[in-house]
């Protein structure tokens, strides 16, 4: 067909029953529930993080982390139960362990490592019962991991599109954007000379995120735009742009004190950035109707065209 030709029919586009919304929008509020996915990731990987520092003795990176974790947890924790409304609401919770609700695992996560990260800082600025306060510590590095990952459960566990259908992805994009966090928060605030676990993390968990970003993306197809349109796409172009500089600036300036700081406020930056761009992204997919509609439509297709080959 030629350039200068015009289509007799126009080009479908895709409507719903009078424009409505399909699924409901969540009434997660911002910024807390961002800053809670944020707060949790930082949190685990800084437990992690200060175990390592304790191990190789590092006391200056060690006390960093640990109060990145006790901070990070409870600010979180504040954060999930101002979403909540009132603190009975998160209390009751824990009354109750659901192994099918990723919201009740994740209370009897937090609850604990906030304690744990609690008594490891507290011994640790103190200086009072190192022995209990380094077993707390361990538990917190145990629960470290988990904390970090399993809010990538609990939003891909509901039926907003951008969510659910990266369920695959998005545990390795919170914990590597997590692992990028912590690590920054070491190497701006540690002294220098004891950041270099802090800078291999940052980096470890900066391409990890930014892979399964870009995996994540691809794979997703059409129900992926959220994450590159619109204001929650300028949000994830920014939060990977600062994670690039960060990454940048811990090779090209390795043995530099002050590009380290700039690299490690960067992976901060671009960790909490990402964050507020998944949730973003999230809601914008819930609003319009196509992202719920159209990937059913397609997949009711393929397992049409699979059932008549079978047959055939």
């Amino acid at each position: 067909m030629s350039r200068r030709e015009r289509l007799m029919v126009p080009e479908p586009q895709f409507e719903s029953y009078y424009g409505r919304q399909i699924i409901k929008t969540p009434t997660w509020k911002t910024p807390d529930v961002p800053l809670y996915l944020f707060l949790g990731g930082l949190a685990g990987a800084s437990a992690v993080l200060a175990e390592g520092a304790a191990a190789t003795d590092r006391p200056g990176l060690e006390r960093v982390a640990r109060l990145a974790a006790a901070a990070g947890a409870a600010g979180g924790t504040i954060a999930l139960v101002h979403d909540l409304g009132r603190p009975a609401r998160f209390l009751n919770m824990l009354r109750v362990f659901k192994p099918t609700s990723p919201l009740s695992v994740g209370s009897f996560i937090l609850a604990p490592f906030a304690t744990l990260s609690g008594a490891a800082v507290t011994s640790r600025v103190t200086g009072r019962l190192p022995r209990l306060g380094r077993l707390a510590g361990l538990g917190a590095a145990a629960l470290g991991p988990p904390l970090a990952t399993y809010t990538a459960a609990l939003v891909a566990n509901t039926a907003v599109p951008a969510w659910h259908e990266a369920h695959r992805e998005l545990p390795f994009l919170f914990g590597g954007s997590g692992m990028a966090g912590a690590g920054g928060l070491g190497m701006l605030a540690a002294p220098y000379a004891e950041s270099g676990p802090a800078l291999r993390m940052a980096v470890a968990g900066g391409l990890t995120e930014t892979a399964a970003t870009a995996l994540m993306t691809r794979r997703l197809g059409m129900v992926a735009e959220p994450y590159h349109q619109g204001g929650s796409g300028r949000l994830m172009s920014t939060a990977k742009s600062l994670t690039g500089v960060g990454l940048a600036l811990s090779v090209l300036g390795l043995r530099s004190r002050v590009a380290r700081r700039i690299a490690g406020a960067s992976f901060v930056a671009g960790s909490v950035v990402t964050r507020f761009g998944v949730f973003e992204a999230g809601l914008v997919s819930a609003r319009d109707p196509k992202y719920t509609v159209v990937p059913q439509r397609e997949r009711l297709e393929r397992q049409a065209a699979e059932q008549r080959k079978v047959t055939t």
